[in-house]
C-alpha cells in the first residue's frame, strides 16, 4: 500500500464484500449437503473454494484497521439474518437501477421503477432496524470492521 493504510471508500467496499461473501459462503456450505447432482455439487465446491479464497485475500487487509476481536453470540445470529436481508435489498436496488437503464417499453420501466422504490423502502426499513438495534454500527468504522472479521472468520470455519 503506497499510503500505509487503506482509503475510507475502499475500506467500506471491502466491508460490503466481506459481509456479503461471508453470508453467501455460510449459505453455500449449508446447501451443498443437500445437493445430489454431481455436476452442481462440483460447482458448489468450486464456488466455496473461490469465495473462501476471496475472503482470505480480503481479510488480509484488516490488520491496518485495529480493533479487538470477540466471538459471535447466538443473539448476533439475528444480526446475520438481518444483514442477509440488508444485502439482498441493496442488491435489488442496484439490479433494478441497472434494469431501468435497459427498459425500452414504458410499462416495463414503470414496473421496474415500482420495484426499485419497494427495494429502496425495504433497504431503509432493514437498515433502520439494524442501526436501531446496534446490529449495524454505520457510524463507527472500527465496530463495523470488527463485525466483518467476526463474520468472515465464522464463515471460514
Amino acid at each position: 500500500m503506497s499510503q500505509g493504510h487503506l482509503a475510507w471508500h475502499e475500506t467500506l467496499e471491502i466491508h460490503e464484500l466481506v459481509a456479503a461473501q461471508s453470508i453467501g459462503l455460510m449459505k453455500m456450505k449449508k446447501a451443498i449437503k443437500d445437493i445430489n447432482n454431481q455436476e452442481l455439487h462440483g460447482i458448489y465446491e468450486s464456488a466455496i473454494k473461490g469465495v473462501t479464497n476471496n475472503l482470505m485475500e480480503l481479510i488480509a487487509f484488516y490488520p491496518d484497521m485495529p480493533r479487538a476481536e470477540s466471538t459471535m453470540t447466538e443473539k448476533e445470529l439475528e444480526g446475520l439474518y438481518a444483514g442477509d436481508l440488508l444485502t439482498f435489498s441493496k442488491m435489488s436496488v442496484r439490479n433494478y437501477a441497472i434494469a431501468i437503464t435497459e427498459a425500452a417499453t414504458p410499462e416495463v420501466r414503470k414496473v421496474f421503477q415500482k420495484h426499485l422504490n419497494n427495494a429502496i423502502d425495504l433497504h431503509g426499513k432493514v437498515f433502520n432496524y439494524m442501526y436501531k438495534t446496534g446490529k449495524y454500527p454505520a457510524y463507527d468504522l472500527d465496530k463495523l470492521l470488527k463485525n466483518d472479521l467476526q463474520l468472515a472468520r465464522k464463515a471460514l470455519k
